[in-house]
């Protein structure tokens, strides 16, 4: 069974317009804060990539699907998992859930790039450490 990485955010103001309704490219930015945090879930973070392996994961395409809004002080949940991993990359489904309801769902296409922004061999220490996290298991 794939593990999924889970990842809590409340909607502040600063996230929402005037009427009281995140703003659409804020969810970017929260699928990016659970990224972040799944990272750190399996012993990494994009800093001890940096220094352990020279390389940083950037997002090559993302394509995201809104559903429905989400608003000031609603409590969202992200759920994100693996769906494929090649050499250079991997591919990530990330749901936002409020309520129960998904209410976006994005595929995000990460590749790992050296310091010259060219595409690295994915180390297999994180190949490992996502492997149970990967649904093609």
């Amino acid at each position: 069974m794939t593990k999924i990485f889970n990842h809590n955010i409340k909607v502040y103001y600063e996230d929402t317009d005037a009427g009281g309704i995140v703003y659409y490219a804020n969810y970017l930015k929260y699928l990016e804060r659970a990224r972040t945090e799944a990272l750190v879930r399996i012993g990494l973070s994009n800093q001890k990539i940096k220094d352990d392996f020279g390389a940083l994961i950037i997002v090559k395409s993302c394509n995201i699907d809104y559903k429905k809004s989400a608003y000031l002080e609603d409590i969202l949940n992200i759920k994100s998992h693996i769906i494929s991993i090649t050499k250079t990359s991997f591919i990530m489904k990330q749901v936002i859930i409020k309520n129960k309801i998904m209410i976006v769902e994005a595929k995000v296409h990460l590749v790992f790039v050296n310091e010259k922004v060219k595409p690295v061999k994915i180390p297999q220490l994180i190949i490992d450490k996502f492997e149970p996290f990967n649904s093609k298991n």
